[in-house]
């Protein structure tokens, strides 16, 4: 057994040495075929405003899904868990489709505008630092909600009665109960978030509003592809990685355990919320979240349904590639990021290991791909590869939101069981399939789901290696936009997202929790 424990360890130590190698090495490669390396004024106003809107984004993601998360947490309705499935959608978006939903709202022809023109008010803009902190708090809220709502949930049930028993009040009980899980699950929702608009790309490309509002990631883009500067790229991703780096090694430092120990899994009963006013004040907030972010889906799904009959068949070809990438990538991110957790777990060189799987948040996927076009191209035809490739980056930019909702759960499990586990002498593989497996299998689904979900969506190392017979559902979605083919290209867009939320909803839904 312990020959096993060893063995899983290892397996760990070897997914973190792959991680290094595709995201540190791709960027070596990059840099090694560039000829010169600067870093002017322009890419100074992109690092301000880089950080800024990451900054912003984060923090009011991160706040306001404390909110809705405790709502989410503390009140039982018919149809909370499609409410809550429903606000994950956002979250696993194609960026593209997302920011078509929020032009249809609070675009220059949005119905937002449109309203403020009934009224006689002027027009709000939706372009620059306003509109990319929008779209980031559109796309990362969701997620946040999900981070949070777990953490709510872990609270055991029989605190909550202890409380009560002991008469404390809504002021008391998120002093002792609620506050010390934030303080445990706040810094790494954060962190992932922040990470998340660091690398930002297609909301900035889309809505930044020009040299003023341009990212890191949208720099590297125009050096790669414009000038095809690989130097300033190597520097630019460079920076990019020292800042998620910093923002690591801060983040990780503020982490405070709860301590609450384990239940018996029982529904909690929360006897401190049952004023009408409480009651009132957390339907508001969760129908005011379930407004911003489900009218922008609506929207999009109304002008997709008239064409979605009539699509061509590339589409269709291109949207069963897309399911087969997604697919293989779910089956290596998801048992990578459970071996990675459980080596980090281990605790020799824990936050080494934590760092690198945390690695592809703080990558370019532009330079990720590029240093393996470069590898590839003098070996064989990179269009040959292309779904492999594509399946192999993305479940390396998929694996840390994988392992950030594996992590937490691993250790709480460890905490409460694992002496009764040292006492029966389980370990290894026996350990993984007893205690850990079962346990953590609400969290596999969810992390499954997330991984296939955001594949579908991913429009990265694909556009540099497929050609036309190649190409997958983003790409198909792209090309129809190009071609000013607008219907069928919304049409593509609701199969894209129908795809996406239904490969989420069945990785899912074998998982759901009774307490959700």
């Amino acid at each position: 057994m312990a020959r096993g424990a060893g063995a899983l360890t290892r397996a760990g130590v070897g997914v973190a040495l792959v991680l290094a190698a595709l995201t540190l090495g791709t960027l070596a490669v990059v840099g090694l075929r560039a000829e010169s390396a600067g870093f002017g004024p322009a890419d100074v106003a992109a690092l301000r405003f880089t950080v800024a809107q990451a900054a912003v984004s984060a923090a009011l993601s991160v706040g306001l899904a404390v909110p809705v998360a405790r709502a989410l947490a503390r009140r039982r309705f018919p149809g909370r868990r499609l409410v809550i499935g429903l606000m994950g959608v956002p979250f696993l978006l194609p960026v593209l489709v997302a920011v078509l939903g929020l032009l249809a709202v609070f675009g220059r022809g949005g119905i937002l505008n449109a309203a403020l023109a009934e009224l006689g008010w002027p027009p709000v803009s939706i372009y620059g630092f306003s509109g990319v902190v929008l779209a980031h708090v559109f796309l990362n809220l969701p997620f946040a909600v999900r981070m949070i709502l777990s953490g709510w949930q872990d609270i055991p049930a029989e605190r909550f009665r202890l409380a009560a028993a002991l008469g404390l009040g809504p002021v008391q009980v998120f002093r002792h109960l609620e506050w010390p899980m934030l303080r445990e699950v706040l810094p790494g929702a954060g962190m992932v978030v922040f990470l998340i608009c660091l690398t930002s790309f297609a909301v900035a490309l889309t809505l930044g509003g020009g040299p003023g509002a341009t990212t890191l990631e949208l720099a590297i883009y125009q050096a790669l592809l414009f000038d095809f500067d690989l130097g300033r790229a190597a520097t630019l991703a460079a920076v990019q990685f020292g800042l998620c780096a910093v923002t690591v090694a801060v983040l990780s430092r503020l982490v405070v355990p709860s301590g609450f120990g384990a239940g018996l899994d029982r529904v909690p009963v929360r006897w401190d919320t049952r004023g009408a006013g409480l009651r009132l004040w957390d339907m508001m907030v969760i129908a005011t979240a379930a407004l911003f972010l489900l009218v922008p889906l609506v929207l999009v799904v109304r002008a997709g349904v008239p064409g979605l009959a009539g699509l061509p068949a590339s589409v269709w070809s291109a949207a069963a590639r897309s399911v087969a990438v997604a697919l293989a990538a779910t089956a290596l991110a998801v048992p990578a990021a459970l071996l990675l957790a459980l080596a980090i777990h281990r605790g020799r060189g824990a936050r080494w290991l934590e760092a690198a799987g945390m690695l592809p948040l703080a990558a370019s996927s532009l330079v990720l791909g590029t240093g393996l076009f470069l590898v590839i191209h003098p070996v064989v035809a990179p269009e040959r590869v292309a779904l492999p490739v594509t399946a192999l980056v993305n479940a390396a930019m998929a694996l840390p939101f994988a392992l950030r909702l594996i992590l937490p759960p691993l250790r709480g499990i460890e905490a409460a069981y694992g002496r009764l586990a040292d006492a029966l002498g389980l370990a290894g593989w026996a350990r993984l399939r007893w205690l850990v497996l079962p346990r953590l299998r609400p969290v596999l689904g969810l992390a499954a789901g997330v991984v296939a979900a955001l594949s579908m969506g991913d429009l990265g190392a694909i556009a540099l290696f497929a050609g036309q017979d190649r190409a997958t559902l983003p790409m198909a979605v792209q090309q129809l936009m190009g071609a000013y083919r607008m219907d069928q290209a919304a049409a593509a867009a609701l199969l894209l997202v129908l795809l996406s939320f239904g490969l989420f909803w069945l990785f899912d839904r074998g998982a759901a929790r009774a307490d959700i």
